[in-house]
């Protein structure tokens, strides 16, 4: 596989362009992968963190993997099922995957979980696609090139909508605010309380990034700790919709820089880049 390196081609938006079905091909895949995975017999084990690892996130890992090789051998890969591979800092172009977010929704029987696939170039994400297979979904972006939500019907055909971020509704009316319902912290619950009037819409894995992309949520604070991979595709989408992803104090984020357990201290995604 492309990860053993961390030096390769500055993909722009052209390039990008041209992977995107088959990107998509590949998240579809991994999302089936994780459908045929039985969850009340499958094997659960627990990682360094106390995170729960099952057969579904190392059979996604595997299809994309591998796939990717074929695809882009060129432009290395950073997973969260191979960090132990990765080599920082990734200056140029590479791609940053989950393979399931959201693997304790899954492990509780619940659908909100996904398949994330960014590309990063110069630290910032280009692409993004998130896969919600349980509910027959995909969100996907290019920065300066639109977004759009596909969704699966019969036969395996989909059909793809054009999505687009809203306006912050206006002082005093209601706004809704996507958060986690694994897991919640008290800054994020400290900043929802500073803006009085939040609707909160309780949802697991990235598809908080989907609904912010696609006008269905207002904002999606996460004021705690979480991985680089839970949050590039889902950043690459919003910012392609028409929103923006900042820290609490309205800075881009970095990817790929070699930040100490390619952590992201904190992030807001904002559908309306005029809130920030």
């Amino acid at each position: 596989m492309n990860e053993a390196c961390s030096s390769g081609p500055v993909i722009d938006r052209d390039a990008a362009a041209a992977l995107l079905e088959s990107l998509t091909d590949l998240v579809v895949r991994a999302g089936a992968a994780i459908l045929a995975v039985n969850r009340s017999a499958m094997k659960i084990d627990g990682k360094v963190d106390g995170s729960p690892v099952t057969e579904a996130d190392l059979a996604a890992d595997r299809i994309i993997g591998e796939g990717l090789a074929k695809l882009a051998p060129d432009i290395p890969a950073l997973s969260e099922e191979r960090v132990h591979l990765a080599q920082p800092p990734y200056d140029r172009s590479f791609f940053l995957i989950d393979p399931l977010d959201g693997t304790k929704e899954f492990v509780a029987g619940r659908n909100e979980f996904t398949v994330n696939l960014a590309l990063v170039s110069n630290g910032t994400p280009l692409l993004g696609i998130i896969g919600a297979p349980a509910l027959g979904l995909i969100w996907r972006g290019i920065v300066g090139r639109g977004a759009e939500r596909l969704t699966s019907g019969e036969n395996d055909h989909r059909t793809a909508a054009r999505i687009q971020t809203r306006r912050l509704p206006a002082h005093g009316e209601p706004w809704t605010v996507a958060v986690s319902r694994s897991h919640g912290d008290a800054r994020t619950e400290a900043f929802i309380a500073a803006r009085p009037g939040a609707v909160r819409q309780m949802l697991g894995s990235a598809v908080k990034f989907g609904r912010v992309a696609e006008g269905g949520a207002d904002i999606y604070p996460r004021l705690s700790p979480t991985s680089e991979w839970d949050v590039a595709a889902g950043h690459a989408i919003v910012s392609a919709a028409g929103g923006k992803i900042t820290d609490a104090q309205g800075a881009a984020l970095q990817f790929g820089r070699g930040r100490q357990g390619f952590i992201v201290p904190e992030f807001i995604a904002w559908g309306d880049p005029g809130a920030v």
